[in-house]
């Protein structure tokens, strides 16, 4: 049986097992959206990137426009975990769950980001970022009206299981899979990089109801994009962003092949 069979059936049975989202327990206590925040901490992110990145979301947590949102919600609250991954086997809850319903909490939450230490693995698997993402829902405590992994990274997979049969499989549960792709340093030139990453993460990784992908070309770009896609996350407001254009789920197969990064892995390291 090949590789692929048998992380498909793993998968599979991992959502079968596990069930759509929403059979929450009557003891969860109620918010608009459970949030995993999936941010990459990758050797391809330097430390100034990180620095950035890191800066980025505690901005938009404690921003007008979020706290707006955050009060337009059902119940005005939502719960938040704060996940770092980079290859099959290196993700971190870094701040766990947490509810965020006014400046308060948002501004707790954003000086818990900034004051985490910082971090660097090998290696690049958004497939199991997004598995154990999906696993943070289970048991936390809360019951959300929808359940969203919010992944960023400069990337595509190059370990871990296919990075389609991870997304589908974390669809079949239920939640929804937004992304933030960031085209900092992309270079046509570079032996392990893909120009095209903004594409790649509409067609092989995002999915669900409504999602959607913002790409970050420049730095000045970023903590717009982190905001915006905050503020769609939370509410389902559109914010017009000219910078950050926000990019549905592809129509259409793939227009880049969702396995490129494992191909490309094998190519400059078997030579």
């Amino acid at each position: 049986m090949s590789q692929v069979k048998i992380w498909l059936g793993a998968l599979l049975a991992g959502a079968m097992l596990h069930g759509p989202a929403g059979a929450a327990s009557p003891k969860d206590e109620p918010v608009d959206v459970e949030l995993v925040l999936a941010v990459d901490v990758s050797y391809s992110m330097d430390v100034e990137e990180q620095t950035l990145q890191r800066e980025g979301y505690a901005s938009a947590l404690t921003s007008r426009e979020f706290l707006d949102a955050l009060r337009q919600g059902l119940n005005g609250r939502v719960a938040i975990a704060y996940v770092e991954w980079a290859g099959d086997n290196e993700q971190q809850v870094v701040i766990n769950w947490r509810v965020v319903d006014g400046p308060e909490t948002a501004q707790a939450y954003a000086d818990a980001i900034r004051a985490a230490p910082l971090r660097r693995v090998y290696r690049t698997s958004i497939s199991s970022a997004l598995l154990f993402s999906a696993d943070q829902f289970d048991l936390n405590g809360y019951s959300g009206v929808r359940r969203v992994i919010d992944v960023s990274g400069d990337g595509v997979n190059n370990q871990g299981p296919p990075v389609q049969i991870a997304r589908d499989a974390v669809l079949q549960r239920g939640i929804i899979i937004n992304g933030l792709p960031l085209l900092l340093k992309r270079s046509a030139s570079s032996a392990i990089d893909v120009p095209e990453l903004d594409v790649y993460y509409e067609d092989c990784v995002i999915g669900g109801p409504g999602a959607f992908v913002i790409p970050v070309q420049k730095r000045e770009e970023f903590a717009r994009a982190i905001k915006t896609k905050l503020v769609l996350e939370v509410a389902g407001i559109k914010v017009p962003d000219a910078a950050s254009p926000i990019r549905r789920v592809a129509q259409s197969a793939p227009r880049i092949s969702c396995t490129i990064g494992e191909k490309i892995w094998l190519e400059h390291w078997s030579n």
